[in-house]
């Protein structure tokens, strides 16, 4: 990769990352069952950038977005929310990110998108499990007795909503991603 490439993919993978801040900076919707949950749409070009750089790309910049939303628009989950956002965005684009490098077709996509909404969404209920008690000061069984009718659901509207976004936005924003 020369030099001329290297500098156009970084600033279209900071472009992807200042993206994802200002969406979660603009958008909440409160989670009706448990409003101290909110949809936001901040992992969307998180996806697109998994989809179009593949998943170690879409690994950095789920570091580098969850850092700087962890200290600026999200400080009051400290590092904690840090590490989930980490932990689950990680997880979900190293799994879509690798299908769809694989399978760059339709259906590589829709099959991408379902394994990484089922994979966060089990990621976050380990993480909900680890780290619920310790910033809410909850008891484990607390957590727990929250999993079916709060955690689950919401992380798999929350996921299954952005791959749906991300499904509908990459096609037609890979070309200009690309960095040929």
């Amino acid at each position: 990769m020369n030099n001329q490439t290297a500098t156009k993919k970084l600033t279209r993978l900071a472009m992807l990352v200042a993206i994802s801040l200002v969406l979660l900076t603009i958008v909440h919707i409160p989670f009706p069952p448990a409003p101290f949950l909110e949809y936001d749409p901040a992992d969307v070009p998180i996806f697109i950038g998994a989809f179009a750089y593949g998943p170690l790309a879409g690994l950095a910049l789920t570091v580098i977005a969850s850092v700087i939303q962890g200290v600026t628009v999200s400080s009051s989950s400290s590092i904690i929310g840090i590490i989930m956002h980490i932990f689950a965005t990680g997880a979900y684009v190293l799994v879509a990110g690798t299908i769809y490098k694989k399978n760059t077709t339709k259906k590589g996509a829709v099959c991408s998108l379902v394994a990484g909404t089922l994979v966060m969404t089990a990621v976050m209920v380990l993480c909900n499990l680890i780290f619920t008690p310790i910033f809410m000061g909850q008891p484990m069984k607390d957590v727990v007795a929250m999993l079916l009718p709060i955690i689950i659901p919401f992380n798999l509207l929350k996921a299954g909503v952005n791959s749906l976004i991300t499904f509908f936005l990459y096609k037609p924003l890979e070309k200009f991603l690309s960095i040929k």
